[in-house]
């Protein structure tokens, strides 16, 4: 069933086990006019690829009918949204592993997903190596007293679309069951607007760099684990912080790259301190935070010492893949798609990796990159 201009984004909305098409569709009502709708009878259960939890109602994916049931999917699609149209993925319960496992199959096929009250299709086949979905917005939504969803699939979702898949990833809990909350439904709503207006103001192919500043042999693996950092606005790193005078060494490395001048960041908190370029500038506005600026990175106030940093996405995702790096919330939703966190410095030798990543976001800005084919 389908709702909208053909020539509008395609919001395809997948349904959990035991509803049908005819019910997911009148979620639309809820949601943005301007895109059009499609909903679809979940194929994965449908065509019974669903090993059971007992008692629970959800299933895990098995691989063989997973692959079969997406293919039908792909041929469906391609049939009624060719590609080049941006199609985004809203699946709830058994639909949100569906989702799931078309994004990871093939994200560059989506323009962004929201996976509503369900888990991903983990150990079903589908890839879900780190920085996987760098560039693919997510919305994620779950109910902290959800009865259904396995508690330890719920958790293991959130970790990786939050963390290791490299998605920015707008994600929320809210105080339900198994069920849609109002305030996340208004929430997915806003998220599927400006994703869509994202979409029909995005620049044609930039030209972008193709190798690190500073790195002739690439960049390294950050050791041990990964801090905390939030999931709510504003974005910041919350254990395992820079010293205080690393964080200072950086900002006097940084301050020194040309015509950079530094002031209060123009997008961060008070006491972030931005690098902006002065106009002119050559790059292209995705290698900037805020191009009307001219800042392309800042440093956030001591207390948390990351960074914020536009890159080009496939530096992004290798940034995120070594381990230096988590995707900005509203990246390709409201900022530059490439926008990243960057872990505060512990050490010396982790100054000079962190400098040159910023001095990559602002060879780019300064249109004086190595460059690589956008």
């Amino acid at each position: 069933m389908t709702r909208g201009d053909a020539k509008d984004p395609l919001v395809v909305l997948l349904h959990g086990r035991g509803s049908r098409e005819s019910e997911i569709i009148s979620l639309a009502d809820a949601l943005p006019s301007g895109l059009s709708y499609a909903a679809v009878r979940a194929p994965i259960a449908e065509h019974g690829g669903f090993a059971w939890f007992a008692n629970r109602g959800i299933g895990r994916p098995v691989p063989a009918s997973l692959r079969a049931t997406m293919d039908w999917f792909r041929e469906w699609l391609d049939e009624v949204s060719p590609s080049g149209r941006p199609v985004l993925l809203v699946g709830f319960s058994g639909g949100a592993a569906f989702a799931g496992g078309l994004l990871l199959d093939d994200p560059a096929r989506f323009a962004g997903a929201a996976i509503l009250y369900g888990t991903l299709p983990f150990e079903a086949g589908v890839p879900t190596d780190p920085a996987r979905l760098a560039g693919v917005p997510v919305f994620v939504a779950h109910g902290t007293h959800d009865q259904v969803i396995p508690r330890d699939l719920l958790d293991r979702t959130w970790h990786y679309l939050t963390v290791e898949s490299g998605a920015p990833a707008i994600a929320r809990q809210d105080p339900v069951g198994h069920g849609i909350a109002s305030d996340a439904l208004a929430a997915l709503a806003g998220w599927l607007v400006e994703r869509a207006d994202f979409l029909t103001r995005r620049s044609p192919a930039v030209p972008e760099p193709a190798q690190w500043e500073g790195l002739p042999d690439g960049l390294p693996s950050r050791t041990g684990s990964r801090p905390e950092v939030s999931t709510t606005i504003p974005q910041q790193q919350l254990t395992d912080n820079a010293p205080s005078e690393l964080q200072e060494k950086l900002f006097a490395r940084l301050s020194t790259l040309r015509d950079v001048h530094s002031r209060q960041s123009a997008i961060s908190v008070p006491g972030a301190r931005g690098f902006m370029l002065a106009a002119p500038r050559s790059g292209p506005a995705e290698a900037f935070l805020v191009p009307q600026a001219g800042e392309f990175a800042h440093l956030h106030p001591e207390f948390d010492g990351s960074l914020h940093v536009a890159l080009p996405v496939h530096l992004a995702a290798e940034a995120i893949r070594h381990g230096w790096a988590v995707a900005h919330p509203l990246a390709g939703v409201r900022l530059t798609p490439g926008m990243v966190l960057v872990y505060g410095p512990r050490d010396d030798a982790e100054v000079d990796v962190v400098s040159a990543i910023v001095a990559t976001s602002h060879a780019w800005a300064t249109g004086e990159a190595s460059q690589a084919a956008g």
